[in-house]
């Protein structure tokens, strides 16, 4: 007897549009953060330490997830619908972000990167249990929904720099097809990316509000915690393991966006082009969902997040190995599709997958919760102690021994 798939209806697009959106607020200004936060004051950086860098990025948004399942999940598996939640938090993190890109001081950026972190970090996990909550078949569908976050992060990390980072534009055959002269105060322009940053946050929550599909609570659900039954998930053996996996995976995933502009700065990549090459792994990342779900189907989630962890390691193997000409170590930026859609995005499937119906917007952010709350919460000193262990007193950072130590990680 023959199987025959039954017909998939064709996802919202209003669904694609969330997802571009939630993650052009990101992507326009996480890829650098690390190079104009470390940059000296006097062209145009804050001149913060490793250490410092690491509580504002990794630190503040462990906070962000420490606080998603009782702040996002519960309100909206429970009271709110899940658009109106997502619309509020956006909106608030949006001003945020205006006010945080005027800022100088460590402990400015530091506090309001937590204010942020708190109201933007529901936001992601919200937004994948929404687009599955309006999705026929989530497993074959997701994918291609997600990836439209994916697009939204190359689009701006090309966009930026081509815009506002250089001038005499003109175009060339090679990546990233655009070539011009840097403008001197490249560091300072940077941060403008955070200004463009929360004004599409105050765009998307907009959005959310009065456009996306209505997702209502489950108000008749027997256990009115809902983030105490989607914790109490977490004895069943399959999620354990997962979650024990994904978090070793959270913490050098985090060091990756704390380390990576930096680093190939040091190799001697150009300001405007670190956006550029950094993105080639969010177009990879658009390669690899377009197989995703068959991948899945076809595989199971045990091969597919070995392949993601896998992909981890290699990357860090090849950043580590000195004497690669620096086209070698932008061409390595492929390999982040496989990490990110393999063990993240896989995850998220997963998981909605795994959970009770009445708490599934809370398991995605107690799962966030583990992986970039506690993951980034290790992170974030992690990346302070591991830069300062690897750099010789008076010296310059060992990647060698910065990138090694990650591999490592990746292989437990």
């Amino acid at each position: 007897m023959t199987n025959v798939s039954p017909t998939i209806r064709r996802a919202d697009p209003r669904l694609h549009v969330m997802m571009f959106l939630q993650y052009a607020a990101a992507g326009v200004y996480i890829p650098i953060a690390a190079r104009f936060l470390s940059a000296e004051p006097g062209v145009g950086g804050l001149g913060f330490t490793d250490g410092q860098i690491g509580m504002i990025m990794a630190g503040a948004g462990a906070i962000g997830a420490v606080t998603a399942p009782f702040l996002g999940g519960q309100v909206a598996d429970r009271y709110f619908a899940t658009q109106r939640c997502l619309g509020a938090l956006l909106m608030a993190a949006g001003v945020v972000k205006l006010v945080m890109a005027h800022q100088q001081t460590y402990w400015a950026w530091l506090w309001l990167s937590v204010l942020g972190a708190i109201a933007y970090s529901p936001t992601t996990a919200l937004s994948n249990s929404l687009a599955m909550a309006n999705l026929t078949d989530p497993k074959r569908q997701f994918p291609g929904v997600r990836v439209w976050g994916t697009v939204a992060w190359v689009a701006v990390a090309w966009a930026f720099p081509m815009l506002w980072l250089q001038t005499d534009l003109r175009l060339q055959w090679l990546p990233p097809f655009f070539a011009g002269e840097l403008l001197p105060d490249a560091p300072a322009r940077m941060i403008d990316s955070v200004k463009v940053s929360g004004v599409l946050a105050i765009a998307y929550g907009l959005f959310s509000w009065f456009c996306l599909p209505h997702t209502p609570p489950k108000r008749d659900a027997v256990e009115k915690l809902a983030f105490a039954k989607a914790f109490a998930c977490l004895r069943r053996r399959s999620l354990t393991v997962l979650v024990a996996a994904a978090l070793l995976l959270g913490v050098i995933h985090s060091l990756y966006f704390l380390q990576t502009s930096k680093f190939l700065a040091a190799r001697g990549l150009a300001d405007n082009y670190l956006m550029p090459a950094m993105s080639i792994g969010q177009i990879s990342e658009v390669v690899v969902m377009a197989f995703l779900g068959a991948m899945l189907g076809r595989f199971g989630f045990r091969p597919v997040l070995l392949l993601g962890a896998f992909s981890y390691v290699l990357r860090y193997l090849i950043f580590g190995m000195d004497g690669l000409p620096l086209s070698v170590l932008v061409a390595s930026q492929f390999l982040h599709g496989l990490c990110f859609a393999c063990v993240v995005v896989a995850s998220y499937i997963y998981i909605d997958r795994a959970a009770p119906e009445d708490v599934r917007h809370s398991m995605q952010t107690v799962f966030m919760l583990v992986v970039s709350g506690v993951g980034s919460l290790i992170a974030g000193p992690f990346n302070g102690l591991l830069a300062q262990w690897c750099t010789p007193a008076g010296g310059v950072l060992d990647y060698s021994r910065f990138w090694y130590t990650a591999a490592g990680v990746g292989v437990v």
